[in-house]
Protein backbone atom coordinates (compact mmCIF):
# COMPACT_ATOMS: atom_id res chain seq x y z
CA UNK A 1 0.00 0.00 0.00
CA UNK A 2 2.71 2.50 1.02
CA UNK A 3 4.82 1.48 -2.02
CA UNK A 4 1.81 2.05 -4.28
CA UNK A 5 1.17 5.52 -2.83
CA UNK A 6 4.84 6.38 -3.17
CA UNK A 7 4.88 5.22 -6.82
CA UNK A 8 1.77 7.25 -7.62
CA UNK A 9 3.26 10.35 -5.98
CA UNK A 10 6.46 9.93 -7.97
CA UNK A 11 4.44 9.59 -11.20
CA UNK A 12 2.48 12.77 -10.46
CA UNK A 13 5.72 14.63 -9.77
CA UNK A 14 7.16 13.46 -13.09
CA UNK A 15 4.01 14.54 -14.94
CA UNK A 16 4.12 17.97 -13.29
CA UNK A 17 7.77 18.41 -14.23
CA UNK A 18 7.02 17.41 -17.83
CA UNK A 19 4.16 19.88 -17.98
CA UNK A 20 6.41 22.68 -16.82
CA UNK A 21 8.89 21.83 -19.56
CA UNK A 22 6.21 21.75 -22.31
CA UNK A 23 5.96 24.46 -25.03
CA UNK A 24 2.61 25.56 -23.60
CA UNK A 25 4.17 26.10 -20.19
CA UNK A 26 7.00 28.06 -21.76
CA UNK A 27 4.53 30.34 -23.57
CA UNK A 28 2.39 30.86 -20.50
CA UNK A 29 5.26 31.47 -18.03
CA UNK A 30 5.51 35.26 -18.64
CA UNK A 31 1.74 35.55 -18.20
CA UNK A 32 1.90 33.64 -14.91
CA UNK A 33 4.75 35.84 -13.69
CA UNK A 34 2.75 38.99 -14.52
CA UNK A 35 -0.27 37.59 -12.69
CA UNK A 36 1.91 36.72 -9.67
CA UNK A 37 3.31 40.24 -9.60
CA UNK A 38 -0.08 41.86 -9.96
CA UNK A 39 -1.46 39.84 -7.04
CA UNK A 40 1.59 40.42 -4.82
CA UNK A 41 1.38 42.83 -1.89
CA UNK A 42 5.14 43.44 -2.03
CA UNK A 43 5.94 46.83 -3.54
CA UNK A 44 9.56 47.21 -2.38
CA UNK A 45 11.88 44.95 -4.39
CA UNK A 46 14.72 42.98 -2.76
CA UNK A 47 17.69 45.33 -2.34
CA UNK A 48 20.56 44.55 -4.69
CA UNK A 49 23.05 44.52 -1.81
CA UNK A 50 21.14 41.65 -0.18
CA UNK A 51 21.55 39.54 -3.31
CA UNK A 52 25.33 39.68 -3.05
CA UNK A 53 27.47 37.57 -0.68
CA UNK A 54 28.62 39.15 2.58
CA UNK A 55 32.10 40.62 2.35
CA UNK A 56 34.21 41.81 5.27
CA UNK A 57 37.86 42.85 4.91
CA UNK A 58 40.66 41.36 6.96
CA UNK A 59 42.20 44.15 9.03
CA UNK A 60 44.57 44.58 11.93
CA UNK A 61 42.45 46.13 14.67
CA UNK A 62 45.10 48.10 16.55
CA UNK A 63 42.71 50.71 17.88
CA UNK A 64 40.99 50.92 21.28
CA UNK A 65 38.60 48.08 20.44
CA UNK A 66 37.15 45.87 19.22
CA UNK A 67 40.27 43.78 18.89
CA UNK A 68 40.86 40.88 16.51
CA UNK A 69 39.10 37.71 17.64
CA UNK A 70 41.24 34.54 17.79
CA UNK A 71 40.13 31.49 15.77
CA UNK A 72 39.25 29.51 18.90
CA UNK A 73 36.72 32.13 20.01
CA UNK A 74 35.34 32.53 16.48
CA UNK A 75 34.83 28.77 16.38
CA UNK A 76 33.05 28.80 19.74
CA UNK A 77 30.69 31.54 18.53
CA UNK A 78 29.95 29.50 15.40
CA UNK A 79 28.76 26.39 17.24
CA UNK A 80 25.14 25.28 16.68
CA UNK A 81 22.57 27.36 18.51
CA UNK A 82 20.76 25.91 21.50
CA UNK A 83 17.76 27.33 23.31
CA UNK A 84 18.44 30.19 25.71
CA UNK A 85 16.46 28.35 28.41
CA UNK A 86 17.94 24.89 27.85
CA UNK A 87 19.72 23.25 30.81
CA UNK A 88 22.94 23.17 28.76
CA UNK A 89 22.68 26.94 28.29
CA UNK A 90 22.31 27.42 32.02
CA UNK A 91 25.49 25.41 32.53
CA UNK A 92 27.33 27.65 30.08
CA UNK A 93 26.00 30.71 31.90
CA UNK A 94 27.20 29.22 35.19
CA UNK A 95 30.64 28.77 33.64
CA UNK A 96 30.61 32.39 32.49
CA UNK A 97 29.74 33.52 36.00
CA UNK A 98 32.72 31.63 37.44
CA UNK A 99 34.98 32.99 34.73
CA UNK A 100 33.89 36.55 35.51
CA UNK A 101 34.46 35.99 39.22
CA UNK A 102 38.03 34.94 38.43
CA UNK A 103 38.66 37.84 36.05
CA UNK A 104 37.23 40.34 38.56
CA UNK A 105 38.83 38.59 41.55
CA UNK A 106 35.55 38.47 43.42
CA UNK A 107 33.37 35.98 45.25
CA UNK A 108 30.20 38.00 44.57
CA UNK A 109 27.19 35.79 43.92
CA UNK A 110 25.49 38.58 41.94
CA UNK A 111 27.76 38.21 38.92
CA UNK A 112 26.32 38.06 35.40
CA UNK A 113 26.86 39.16 31.83
CA UNK A 114 24.65 41.74 30.20
CA UNK A 115 23.16 41.10 26.78
CA UNK A 116 24.72 44.15 25.20
CA UNK A 117 27.92 46.16 25.00
CA UNK A 118 29.73 47.90 27.84
CA UNK A 119 27.14 50.68 27.73
CA UNK A 120 24.50 48.11 28.73
CA UNK A 121 26.46 47.31 31.89
CA UNK A 122 27.05 51.00 32.52
CA UNK A 123 23.31 51.72 32.37
CA UNK A 124 22.45 48.62 34.38
CA UNK A 125 24.75 49.74 37.20
CA UNK A 126 23.27 53.24 37.39
CA UNK A 127 19.63 52.33 36.77
CA UNK A 128 19.57 49.70 39.52
CA UNK A 129 21.46 51.47 42.29
CA UNK A 130 20.28 55.08 41.90
CA UNK A 131 16.79 56.52 42.29
CA UNK A 132 15.50 59.87 41.02
CA UNK A 133 16.61 62.75 43.23
CA UNK A 134 19.64 60.97 44.70
CA UNK A 135 23.14 62.41 44.44
CA UNK A 136 25.73 60.85 42.16
CA UNK A 137 29.40 61.85 41.99
CA UNK A 138 31.20 61.26 38.69
CA UNK A 139 34.92 61.54 38.03
CA UNK A 140 35.41 62.82 34.47
CA UNK A 141 38.82 62.69 32.82
CA UNK A 142 37.65 61.39 29.46
CA UNK A 143 34.52 60.29 27.66
CA UNK A 144 33.31 57.52 29.97
CA UNK A 145 32.69 59.76 32.94
CA UNK A 146 30.78 62.07 30.62
CA UNK A 147 28.59 59.17 29.52
CA UNK A 148 27.78 58.04 33.06
CA UNK A 149 26.94 61.59 34.08
CA UNK A 150 24.46 61.89 31.22
CA UNK A 151 22.93 58.49 31.95
CA UNK A 152 22.42 59.41 35.61
CA UNK A 153 20.91 62.77 34.71
CA UNK A 154 18.51 61.16 32.24
CA UNK A 155 17.05 58.96 34.96
CA UNK A 156 16.62 61.89 37.35
CA UNK A 157 19.71 61.81 39.58
CA UNK A 158 21.45 64.93 40.86
CA UNK A 159 24.86 64.63 39.20
CA UNK A 160 27.98 66.30 40.58
CA UNK A 161 31.04 66.29 38.36
CA UNK A 162 34.72 66.20 39.20
CA UNK A 163 36.53 67.20 36.03
CA UNK A 164 40.14 66.87 34.86
CA UNK A 165 41.55 67.32 31.38
CA UNK A 166 42.14 64.07 29.46
CA UNK A 167 45.10 62.24 30.98
CA UNK A 168 44.57 63.76 34.43
CA UNK A 169 43.79 61.74 37.54
CA UNK A 170 42.12 62.34 40.89
CA UNK A 171 43.85 62.08 44.25
CA UNK A 172 42.12 60.26 47.06
CA UNK A 173 42.01 63.54 48.97
CA UNK A 174 40.15 65.26 46.13
CA UNK A 175 37.68 62.39 45.98
CA UNK A 176 37.06 62.43 49.72
CA UNK A 177 36.52 66.19 49.75
CA UNK A 178 33.95 65.88 46.96
CA UNK A 179 32.14 63.11 48.85
CA UNK A 180 32.01 65.21 52.00
CA UNK A 181 30.53 68.07 50.00
CA UNK A 182 27.96 66.23 47.84
CA UNK A 183 27.11 63.14 49.92
CA UNK A 184 26.51 60.86 46.94
CA UNK A 185 24.93 57.40 46.99
CA UNK A 186 27.20 56.38 44.07
CA UNK A 187 30.70 57.37 42.95
CA UNK A 188 31.87 56.49 39.43
CA UNK A 189 35.46 56.16 38.25
CA UNK A 190 36.98 54.77 35.05
CA UNK A 191 39.88 52.41 35.72
CA UNK A 192 40.99 52.24 32.07
CA UNK A 193 40.14 55.55 30.39
CA UNK A 194 40.69 54.51 26.79
CA UNK A 195 39.99 57.95 25.34
CA UNK A 196 43.13 59.27 27.04
CA UNK A 197 45.19 56.11 27.63
CA UNK A 198 45.12 56.46 31.43
CA UNK A 199 45.00 53.66 34.01
CA UNK A 200 43.64 55.30 37.16
CA UNK A 201 44.88 54.28 40.63
CA UNK A 202 42.18 52.45 42.64
CA UNK A 203 43.71 51.67 46.03
CA UNK A 204 42.04 53.37 48.99
CA UNK A 205 39.06 54.78 47.09
CA UNK A 206 36.75 51.92 48.07
CA UNK A 207 37.61 52.53 51.72
CA UNK A 208 36.70 56.21 51.36
CA UNK A 209 33.38 55.28 49.78
CA UNK A 210 32.53 52.99 52.67
CA UNK A 211 33.33 55.69 55.19
CA UNK A 212 30.80 57.93 53.44
CA UNK A 213 28.13 55.24 52.83
CA UNK A 214 28.60 55.53 49.09
CA UNK A 215 28.76 52.78 46.48
CA UNK A 216 31.92 52.59 44.36
CA UNK A 217 31.29 51.89 40.65
CA UNK A 218 34.28 51.15 38.39
CA UNK A 219 34.51 50.82 34.60
CA UNK A 220 37.16 48.31 33.45
CA UNK A 221 36.05 47.91 29.82
CA UNK A 222 39.48 48.82 28.43
CA UNK A 223 41.62 47.53 31.30
CA UNK A 224 40.30 44.11 32.36
CA UNK A 225 42.88 41.44 31.63
CA UNK A 226 45.51 44.06 30.82
CA UNK A 227 45.99 45.81 34.19
CA UNK A 228 45.54 44.47 37.73
CA UNK A 229 42.15 44.94 39.37
CA UNK A 230 40.92 43.26 42.57
CA UNK A 231 37.21 43.82 43.14
CA UNK A 232 36.99 42.36 46.63
CA UNK A 233 40.36 43.48 47.99
CA UNK A 234 39.89 47.02 46.68
CA UNK A 235 36.34 47.28 48.07
CA UNK A 236 34.74 47.93 44.70
CA UNK A 237 30.96 47.61 45.01
CA UNK A 238 30.06 47.38 41.31
CA UNK A 239 32.46 46.45 38.52
CA UNK A 240 31.80 45.96 34.82
CA UNK A 241 33.68 45.40 31.60
CA UNK A 242 33.13 44.63 27.92
CA UNK A 243 33.79 41.53 25.86
CA UNK A 244 35.59 43.09 22.89
CA UNK A 245 38.83 44.47 24.31
CA UNK A 246 41.47 42.31 26.06
CA UNK A 247 38.95 39.48 26.40
CA UNK A 248 38.90 39.29 22.58
CA UNK A 249 35.30 38.14 22.22
CA UNK A 250 33.03 39.85 19.68
CA UNK A 251 31.21 42.96 20.92
CA UNK A 252 27.82 42.36 22.50
CA UNK A 253 28.26 40.96 26.02
CA UNK A 254 29.28 42.84 29.15
CA UNK A 255 30.23 41.17 32.47
CA UNK A 256 29.10 42.96 35.63
CA UNK A 257 29.21 42.14 39.34
CA UNK A 258 27.50 43.59 42.43
CA UNK A 259 28.61 42.97 46.01
CA UNK A 260 26.31 42.66 49.01
CA UNK A 261 26.36 46.42 49.71
CA UNK A 262 25.24 47.13 46.17
CA UNK A 263 22.59 44.39 46.31
CA UNK A 264 21.14 45.83 49.52
CA UNK A 265 20.72 49.21 47.87
CA UNK A 266 19.50 47.67 44.63
CA UNK A 267 16.84 45.40 46.07
CA UNK A 268 15.46 47.86 48.66
CA UNK A 269 14.40 50.57 46.25
CA UNK A 270 11.29 52.72 46.61
CA UNK A 271 10.85 52.89 42.83
CA UNK A 272 11.35 50.41 40.01
CA UNK A 273 14.42 50.83 37.79
CA UNK A 274 13.66 52.90 34.70
CA UNK A 275 14.61 49.98 32.41
CA UNK A 276 12.79 46.65 32.33
CA UNK A 277 15.51 44.98 30.26
CA UNK A 278 18.22 46.00 32.75
CA UNK A 279 16.20 45.34 35.93
CA UNK A 280 18.42 43.19 38.14
CA UNK A 281 15.37 41.73 39.89
CA UNK A 282 14.72 39.82 36.66
CA UNK A 283 18.31 39.43 35.46
CA UNK A 284 19.40 37.92 38.77
CA UNK A 285 16.82 35.18 38.28
CA UNK A 286 17.76 34.61 34.64
CA UNK A 287 21.36 34.07 35.75
CA UNK A 288 20.44 31.86 38.73
CA UNK A 289 21.69 34.37 41.31
CA UNK A 290 18.51 34.91 43.33
CA UNK A 291 18.28 31.54 45.06
CA UNK A 292 15.01 30.59 43.33
CA UNK A 293 14.61 26.97 42.18
CA UNK A 294 13.54 27.94 38.63
CA UNK A 295 14.76 30.49 36.13
CA UNK A 296 11.93 32.42 34.49
CA UNK A 297 12.00 33.84 30.97
CA UNK A 298 13.05 37.48 30.90
CA UNK A 299 14.65 38.03 27.50
CA UNK A 300 16.39 35.96 24.84
CA UNK A 301 20.08 36.12 25.60
CA UNK A 302 22.71 36.24 22.83
CA UNK A 303 23.45 32.52 22.72
CA UNK A 304 26.36 32.72 20.26
CA UNK A 305 27.74 35.73 22.13
CA UNK A 306 27.68 33.77 25.37
CA UNK A 307 29.47 30.86 23.69
CA UNK A 308 32.23 33.26 22.59
CA UNK A 309 32.41 34.99 25.98
CA UNK A 310 32.72 31.66 27.78
CA UNK A 311 35.62 30.70 25.50
CA UNK A 312 37.36 34.04 26.01
CA UNK A 313 37.13 33.68 29.79
CA UNK A 314 38.46 30.11 29.48
CA UNK A 315 41.50 31.39 27.57
CA UNK A 316 42.13 33.99 30.27
CA UNK A 317 41.85 31.33 32.98
CA UNK A 318 44.26 29.03 31.12
CA UNK A 319 46.81 31.80 30.66
CA UNK A 320 46.33 33.19 34.16
CA UNK A 321 45.60 36.77 35.15
CA UNK A 322 49.11 37.56 36.32
CA UNK A 323 50.62 36.31 33.07
CA UNK A 324 48.11 38.36 31.08
CA UNK A 325 48.97 41.49 33.08
CA UNK A 326 52.69 40.82 32.64
CA UNK A 327 52.38 40.32 28.89
CA UNK A 328 50.43 43.54 28.36
CA UNK A 329 52.95 45.51 30.41
CA UNK A 330 55.89 44.00 28.52
CA UNK A 331 54.46 44.63 25.04
CA UNK A 332 53.37 48.16 26.03
CA UNK A 333 56.92 48.96 27.18
CA UNK A 334 58.27 47.62 23.86
CA UNK A 335 55.81 49.84 22.00
CA UNK A 336 56.78 52.90 24.09
CA UNK A 337 60.43 52.50 23.11
CA UNK A 338 59.56 52.18 19.45
CA UNK A 339 57.33 55.26 19.51
CA UNK A 340 60.01 57.33 21.20
CA UNK A 341 62.54 56.13 18.60
CA UNK A 342 60.21 57.57 15.94
CA UNK A 343 60.28 60.92 17.73
CA UNK A 344 56.68 60.60 18.90
CA UNK A 345 55.55 61.89 22.29
CA UNK A 346 53.59 59.68 24.67
CA UNK A 347 50.51 61.55 25.87
CA UNK A 348 50.55 60.30 29.48
CA UNK A 349 53.98 61.27 30.85
CA UNK A 350 53.89 59.10 33.98
CA UNK A 351 54.69 55.54 32.95
CA UNK A 352 52.82 54.02 35.91
CA UNK A 353 49.61 55.80 34.87
CA UNK A 354 49.62 54.56 31.28
CA UNK A 355 46.95 52.07 30.25
CA UNK A 356 48.82 48.96 28.99
CA UNK A 357 46.10 48.02 26.49
CA UNK A 358 45.63 51.42 24.81
CA UNK A 359 48.61 53.72 24.25
CA UNK A 360 48.04 57.36 23.40
CA UNK A 361 50.51 59.58 21.55
CA UNK A 362 50.30 63.32 21.09
CA UNK A 363 49.44 64.19 17.49
CA UNK A 364 52.76 64.80 15.69
CA UNK A 365 53.30 68.50 15.14
CA UNK A 366 52.37 69.66 11.64
CA UNK A 367 50.48 66.49 10.68
CA UNK A 368 46.79 65.95 10.00
CA UNK A 369 45.94 62.98 12.24
CA UNK A 370 42.97 62.01 10.07
CA UNK A 371 45.23 61.79 7.02
CA UNK A 372 47.70 59.62 8.91
CA UNK A 373 45.01 57.22 10.09
CA UNK A 374 43.51 56.96 6.61
CA UNK A 375 46.96 56.33 5.11
CA UNK A 376 47.68 53.45 7.50
CA UNK A 377 44.27 51.92 6.83
CA UNK A 378 44.70 52.16 3.05
CA UNK A 379 48.31 51.03 2.76
CA UNK A 380 48.71 48.71 5.76
CA UNK A 381 45.13 47.58 6.56
CA UNK A 382 45.79 48.76 10.12
CA UNK A 383 43.20 50.50 12.24
CA UNK A 384 44.39 53.07 14.73
CA UNK A 385 42.15 55.88 15.91
CA UNK A 386 42.13 59.47 17.01
CA UNK A 387 40.81 60.75 20.29
CA UNK A 388 37.26 60.32 21.58
CA UNK A 389 35.08 62.89 23.32
CA UNK A 390 37.26 65.48 25.05
CA UNK A 391 40.49 63.97 23.68
CA UNK A 392 39.56 64.51 19.99
CA UNK A 393 42.31 66.46 18.28
CA UNK A 394 44.72 65.75 21.14
CA UNK A 395 45.80 62.14 20.67
CA UNK A 396 46.13 59.12 18.41
CA UNK A 397 45.40 55.76 20.00
CA UNK A 398 47.12 52.39 19.53
CA UNK A 399 45.54 49.31 21.08
CA UNK A 400 47.35 45.99 21.53
CA UNK A 401 45.02 43.85 23.59
CA UNK A 402 44.73 40.15 24.38
CA UNK A 403 45.22 38.21 21.13
CA UNK A 404 46.82 41.29 19.52
CA UNK A 405 49.21 41.84 22.42
CA UNK A 406 52.39 40.65 20.70
CA UNK A 407 55.69 42.36 19.89
CA UNK A 408 55.28 41.45 16.22
CA UNK A 409 52.06 43.46 16.16
CA UNK A 410 53.82 46.36 17.86
CA UNK A 411 56.37 46.18 15.03
CA UNK A 412 53.58 46.28 12.44
CA UNK A 413 52.07 49.34 14.13
CA UNK A 414 55.45 51.10 14.36
CA UNK A 415 56.24 50.37 10.70
CA UNK A 416 52.87 51.78 9.62
CA UNK A 417 53.39 54.91 11.71
CA UNK A 418 56.88 55.42 10.29
CA UNK A 419 55.50 55.07 6.76
CA UNK A 420 52.71 57.56 7.48
CA UNK A 421 55.17 60.08 8.94
CA UNK A 422 57.27 59.76 5.79
CA UNK A 423 54.46 59.99 3.22
CA UNK A 424 51.76 62.19 4.76
CA UNK A 425 51.94 65.93 4.24
CA UNK A 426 53.49 67.99 7.00
CA UNK A 427 52.54 71.64 7.22
CA UNK A 428 55.31 74.21 7.39
CA UNK A 429 53.51 76.26 10.03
Amino acid sequence: MQRALFSRSALLAQQAAAALDSPLAARSAPLMQRLDRSMSSVTIPPPACMLRPLEAPLRYLFGPGPSNVPPRILAAGGRPIIGHLHPEMYEIMNDIKKGIQYAFQTENNMTISMSGSGHAAMECAVFNTVEPGENVLVAINGIWGERVAEIAERMGANVHRMVKTPGGYFTNKEIEQAMQKHKPVLFFLTHGESSAGLCHPIDGIGDICRQHNCLFLVDTVASLGAAPIFMDKQNIDILYTGSQKALNAPPGTAPISFNDRACHKMFNRKTKPVSYLFDMTHLSNYWGCDGQPARVYHHTGPVSGFFALRESLAILAERGLEESWRKHKEVAAYLYRGLEDLGLKLFVPERDLRLPSVTTIAIPEGYDWREMLAYMMKHHQIEMTGGLGPSIGMVMRIGLMGYNCEKRNADLALHALADALKNCKKSKA
